[in-house]
């Protein structure tokens, strides 16, 4: 297994954001060792694929039930290596007991300044308020609906969009920016969390 810190990323869809953390972190300050969809369709198996590594799919219909899919799907990822496991654009629920195997290892990109707009639909319902600041948040994944601990967060000012795909064009980058360097800390070392509020991580000083 490499020395690199070994990530997993879990994908539904087109996978920009796995491919920020293939074109920035991948074979620098981690290594990603897996990709796994929920989708056969998503496009980001192949950008997996194109960088060599291994791609499967798990989808919610050829498992018996939600637990029996998270189980096959956390032993693939520890087959793997994986101490981390990166959600990015994942548009599946995972259970408790995935959870339980990757403590505190399991992270998420939310389109929106949680608590602010949290689970489904976030921008939806951020164009619906009105709001003409957008954000992003990456935070830990806990068993509820977009309320584990955060790690970053950044906001663009958009007083123009209207759509869904405008915003999702004006945050895109710093989706990208903020999951490439939410990796390289966890892969440093460098997350814990905050004494003085457990709903947020501490990042700590680089030493020296």
């Amino acid at each position: 297994m490499s020395e690199l810190y070994p990530i997993a990323v879990l994908i539904s869809g087109e996978g920009t954001n796995l491919q920020a953390l293939l074109d920035t972190v991948h074979a620098r300050q981690a290594q990603v060792v897996a990709v796994a969809s929920s989708s056969a369709a998503a496009k980001g198996l192949e950008r997996a694929r194109a960088h060599g590594v291994p791609a499967e799919v798990f989808p919610r219909s050829e498992f018996a039930s939600r637990g029996e899919r998270d189980q096959a799907l956390a032993s693939w990822l520890h087959e793997r290596g994986a101490r981390l496991v990166v959600l990015a654009g994942y548009m599946e629920l995972l259970g408790e007991q995935f959870l339980a195997d990757f403590p505190e290892g399991v992270i998420n990109v939310h389109p929106s300044l949680l608590p602010a707009f949290p689970g489904l639909k976030a921008v939806e319902q951020a164009l619906a308020y009105g709001v003409k600041v957008f954000g992003v948040t990456i935070h830990y994944v806990d068993t509820g609906m977009d309320t584990g601990p955060v790690i970053l967060q950044g906001a663009v000012e958009l007083p123009d969009a209207r759509t869904e795909g405008e915003v999702m064009a004006g945050i895109r980058p710093l989706e990208h920016t903020l999951l490439s360097r939410a990796v390289v800390l966890a892969a440093s070392g460098r997350l814990h969390p905050d004494e003085g509020n457990l709903r947020r991580i501490a990042i700590d000083p680089i030493e020296g």
